[in-house]
C-alpha cells in the first residue's frame, strides 16, 4: 500500500454537515430502545435534582458513547459530530454527562443497578445472549484492581497489587456455546479483599438470572480469593452448584495426602500425548478426587460437603517447595478446587478451569469504557462501571444478532467492523436514507443487524 497523489495534491477540512462516524449505533441505539433501556431508566432511578433531570437520555449519550469506545466523560463528545444529531435526538455534552454522573450516591448506583438487571434480562429473551435448552450456565465471580493516579480520587488506595487504585467487582454468565455477558457489578475501594461482599453479589446475579428465565442449572465460579463459608452458604441457599478454588492449607493438604496412588489418571493438558496401545492421554498432569467437608472449624450451618477434586502436576524444580511440606509434594505442584458440580471428574476438571472465560470480559472492559474510571467522585465511577456493563451487554446482544463471526468476536472487533461504520446521510421523499462504503468486508453482519432491529431494507 502506497500514497496515491503528492502532498501538494490533496486537501482535508471539517465541513461536511452529513457525514456520520458510526453507523451502526442506528441499530444499536434501536435494540436498546426495544428492550427498554430508557424506560427502565426512567423506572428506576431519580436523583431528585435539576442535574438529575432526564437521566434515561444521559444514560443513553453514556451508553451510545461507550458502545463507538469512548472511555472517558469528554469522549462522548464524538457524538456531537457530523450529522449524527440527524439521526439521534438528545445527545448531551460531557459537562453535562459528569454533573449528571456526580450527582449519584449509593442509592442512586443501587437504582441504576436494579435497572440493568433487568435491562440485561431483555436482551437475554431478545437476542439469546443465553440461548435456550442449554443444559448449564456458568456463574464467573472475579475482581480487579483499576490503577488510578491521582491521591484525590475518592476510595483510592492501594491492595494486593502494590499499586494506588480502585477494586471493582463483576459477575458474568455464559453457557458452552455463548460469550460471557455482564449480570452483576459493585465498585469497592482499593483496599478491599478480592472475596468481600461477593455473597450478597452472587446472590443478586442467581436472582437475575432465575428473573431472566433461565431455568438450567446454575455452575458458580471463582478462584480461591472467593472461598468462604458465607458466599458457598450464598450459593447453596439459592440453589446453584459451584466450583471454587481452594487454598493449600494444611486440612486439604491432608486430603491430598489421603488419596490412593491409584486413584491419579492422567488428562489431556499441555504437552500431552495420546497413546494408542494404552487408550489413554500420556501427560504431566494428573488428576484424583475425594469427599470433602469444607469449612469443618466452623459452625455446623457452615459446614460444606462435596468433592475435592485436584490437578497435579509434576514440580520442575523441587527447590522451589515450600517448607514442611512432604515428599508427594516435592514432587508434584497440586491444583484443588471444591465443588457440587454433578458431572464425573473428567468433565468437572476443565470446566472449572474454563472459569478463565471471565478475563475476556475484563479484557473487552479495559479496552473500552474501563479503560479509565474517569470521575473523582465514587458514586460517579461506580455508576460509570454500571453503565460500562450494560454498553458491553448490549454490543454484545448487537453482535449476537449479526450474525456467527460477530457472536465470537471480541468487543474491539465488534465496534471496528459493526459499529463504527462511516457513512453519509441523504434525504429524500421525506426519508433519511445512510450511504456507507462499497466493498465493507462485514456487510453481511450489519444488514443481518438492521434487518433484526426492525429497519427498512439498505438499498443500493
Amino acid at each position: 500500500m502506497q500514497s496515491s497523489h503528492a502532498a501538494s495534491r490533496l486537501s482535508a477540512s471539517f465541513s461536511d454537515p452529513n457525514l456520520i462516524a458510526s453507523a451502526g449505533l442506528v441499530p444499536v441505539v434501536r435494540l436498546a430502545e426495544r428492550c427498554a433501556l430508557p424506560s427502565l431508566i426512567r423506572r428506576h432511578v431519580d436523583l431528585g435534582v435539576s442535574t438529575g433531570a432526564n437521566p434515561a437520555g444521559k444514560a443513553m449519550s453514556l451508553v451510545a458513547g461507550m458502545c463507538v469506545g469512548a472511555d472517558s466523560i469528554e469522549d462522548v463528545n464524538v457524538l456531537r459530530t457530523g450529522g449524527t444529531h440527524r439521526l439521534f435526538g438528545g445527545i448531551y455534552a460531557p459537562s453535562t454527562l459528569g454533573s449528571f454522573l456526580r450527582t449519584f450516591t449509593h442509592g442512586h448506583v443501587r437504582q441504576l443497578q436494579a435497572a440493568a438487571r433487568r435491562f440485561t434480562a431483555n436482551l437475554i429473551a431478545h437476542a439469546g445472549l443465553i440461548p435456550p435448552g442449554e443444559p448449564i450456565v456458568y456463574l464467573d465471580v472475579d475482581s480487579k484492581i483499576k490503577q488510578v493516579y491521582g491521591p484525590a480520587k475518592q476510595g483510592a488506595s492501594f491492595g494486593y497489587t502494590k499499586v494506588r487504585g480502585l477494586h471493582f467487582q463483576i459477575v458474568t454468565a455464559s453457557t458452552p456455546s455463548s460469550r460471557p455477558v455482564v449480570i452483576a457489578t459493585r465498585l469497592r475501594k482499593g483496599s478491599a479483599g478480592s472475596g468481600k461482599g461477593a455473597d450478597s453479589l452472587v446472590a443478586e446475579a442467581i436472582r437475575a438470572l432465575r428473573e431472566a428465565g433461565v431455568t438450567a442449572m446454575i455452575l458458580v465460579r471463582a478462584d480461591s480469593a472467593f472461598f468462604s463459608a458465607k458466599l458457598v452458604k450464598a450459593i447453596r441457599a439459592a440453589g446453584a452448584c459451584y466450583s471454587i478454588t481452594v487454598a493449600n492449607t494444611k486440612p486439604v493438604r491432608a486430603a491430598i495426602a489421603a488419596i490412593p496412588d491409584t486413584a491419579w489418571k492422567p488428562i489431556k493438558y499441555r504437552n500431552a500425548v495420546w497413546d494408542q496401545d494404552e487408550g489413554a492421554w500420556i501427560s504431566e498432569a494428573e488428576i484424583a478426587e475425594i469427599p470433602y467437608t469444607a469449612f469443618a472449624s466452623k459452625k455446623a450451618a457452615l459446614h460444606a460437603g462435596g468433592r475435592l477434586i485436584v490437578r497435579r502436576v509434576r514440580r520442575l524444580n523441587p527447590a522451589t517447595m515450600p517448607d514442611g511440606q512432604g515428599e508427594l509434594f516435592a514432587a508434584y505442584r497440586h491444583h484443588a478446587f471444591h465443588t457440587t458440580n454433578p458431572l464425573v471428574i473428567d468433565q468437572a476438571e476443565p470446566t472449572h478451569r474454563q472459569h478463565a472465560v471471565i478475563e475476556q470480559v475484563f479484557a473487552d472492559l479495559e479496552h473500552g469504557p474501563l479503560a479509565h474510571l474517569p470521575s473523582g467522585k465514587f458514586n460517579a465511577n461506580a455508576a460509570w462501571l454500571v453503565l460500562a456493563g450494560i454498553a458491553h451487554n448490549l454490543t454484545r446482544a448487537a453482535a449476537t444478532l449479526a450474525g456467527r463471526f460477530h457472536a465470537k468476536a471480541t468487543g474491539a472487533t465488534v465496534r471496528a467492523t459493526l459499529i463504527n461504520i462511516p457513512a453519509r446521510i441523504a434525504s429524500g421523499a421525506r426519508r433519511l436514507q445512510l450511504h456507507l462504503p462499497e466493498h465493507w468486508p462485514w456487510a453481511g453482519g450489519f444488514l443481518t443487524l438492521w434487518a433484526r432491529t426492525g429497519h427498512r431494507p439498505i438499498t443500493s
